[in-house]
């Protein structure tokens, strides 16, 4: 797998539908207010990258907007049908 490095983090390309990940277009993105979170979102609306931040649902600040559990549902519920979208896990 692909591995990103974003300040002292370490990020895993666990998914890469469409074969989307831009890395320079999301580090345009990617801001510290992610690097909490377990996981984040990339998916495309309208051409424009918008970015989501996970957490696993073992730790305590996942709740249901935000506990990677719910990702399908978000997939199938806020993007668009076959929406081109990719998913980062951070390695701790």
């Amino acid at each position: 797998m692909k591995k990103i490095e974003i300040n002292s983090n370490t990020y895993e390309l666990v998914k890469d539908e469409r074969d989307c990940f831009q890395k320079d277009e999301f580090m345009e993105l990617v801001t510290d207010y992610f690097f909490d979170y377990d996981y984040i979102l990339g998916d495309y609306a309208y051409d424009k990258l918008r970015l989501k931040g996970y957490y696993e649902s073992t730790n305590k600040k996942a709740t249901k907007v935000n506990d990677i559990k719910g990702l399908d549902e978000y997939i199938k519920n806020y993007c668009a049908y076959g929406a081109k979208y990719f998913l980062l896990k951070k390695i701790k």
